[in-house]
């Protein structure tokens, strides 16, 4: 979706390095700033999807219309497949969250970590590198039709094995293009978020899942362990959506309040 005329009215968008990993090179990204915004904004990390393999500037209009909530929004453009497979993309994100917060001047109490699809794993998979590496602290990781599991085993995938745009048969492709070499003997949760054995101390957790898409049961066992494990979450499973195709305008729409809605009182 392209820019709007009000969108390119009210948001600045600048082109940055962040610090990358240790041992890799600095990381592309995209800020997005509110332009009559002055002082320590919000800061929203956004991680596009795209099967690990698309780029940001793709989906600007998402990114300006987060930074029209009044908060910085930095669109990572992490390496991708399948010349970068796993821990690239994590290890990109991480940084480049950890850089925006000592780097930026945004408010590091007011903090929110988002993806779609693809980038729902790395939103999952920042909240885990920030508990286990003692990182910024993160007000809510904001997780719609995310990603989370390679094992590809539940209901939904199997009911939805051939589905518009993205089925069972595309996120094992996926998988296998993302894990590359490693395969699926030892996969980290930083990979595959649904593998994490220990959920406690992550952020709250906005989760969106769609009721005809192929991500939904994994999304929804996600939900369920994170709230077994003590995190506040909000779900919301919305019927008629295949991933990222409607059969049901009214459940879209609601899907999208609910989102920018969670966003914007986690950075209030």
């Amino acid at each position: 979706m392209e820019l709007s005329e009000d969108m390119l009215a009210a948001v600045s968008i600048e082109e940055r390095r962040a610090t990358g990993p240790a041992g890799a090179p600095d990381v592309r990204v995209l800020v997005y700033r509110p332009k009559e915004a002055i002082g320590a904004l919000p800061l929203i990390v956004s991680l596009h999807g795209g099967a690990f393999a698309l780029r940001p500037d793709m989906f600007p209009a998402g990114d300006a219309r987060l930074a029209m909530l009044g908060a910085v929004v930095v669109a990572v453009d992490y390496r991708i497949v399948p010349d970068d497979p796993f821990p690239c993309a994590p290890e990109d994100c991480y940084a480049a969250l950890c850089w925006a917060v000592h780097e930026l001047e945004v408010d590091p109490q007011r903090v929110v970590v988002t993806g779609v699809s693809a980038g729902g794993a790395l939103a999952a998979a920042v909240a885990l590198m920030a508990r286990d590496r003692g990182g910024p602290a993160i007000a809510l990781q904001a997780l719609m039709i995310p990603v989370l599991d390679d094992r590809c085993e539940t209901t939904s995938m199997q009911q939805f094995e051939e589905a518009p745009l993205f089925g069972g048969s595309q996120a094992r492709g996926m998988w296998d293009n993302y894990l590359g070499e490693a395969g699926r003997s030892e996969v980290s949760p930083y990979a595959a978020p649904g593998r994490a054995e220990d959920l406690a101390g992550l952020p709250p957790a906005f989760i969106q899942v769609g009721g005809l898409d192929p991500l939904r049961d994994e999304g929804i066992a996600y939900a369920q362990r994170l709230m077994g494990a003590g995190v506040a979450v909000e779900l919301y499973c919305a019927p008629g959506q295949h991933h990222g195709v409607s059969e049901d305008d009214r459940a879209r729409d609601q899907a999208g309040a609910l989102y920018v809605a969670a966003i914007g009182a986690a950075i209030a």
